[in-house]
C-alpha cells in the first residue's frame, strides 16, 4: 500500500468520506482528480 494511492470521486464524495473508507483523497471532478494525482507524482 506504500506504493499505491487511492482516490475516489464524484460530486457527492467528500474528504471525510474518503478518510472513512481509507482512500488517500477525494475529487469532485475528473480534472480535480488528475490535478491531485499530478501533485502526488511531483508534477
Amino acid at each position: 500500500r506504500d506504493n499505491v494511492k487511492i482516490i475516489i470521486g464524484g460530486y457527492p464524495v467528500s474528504d471525510d468520506i474518503a478518510e472513512k473508507v481509507g482512500a488517500d483523497a477525494a475529487a469532485e471532478t475528473a480534472m480535480d482528480g488528475v490535478k491531485k494525482c499530478k501533485r502526488w507524482m511531483g508534477d
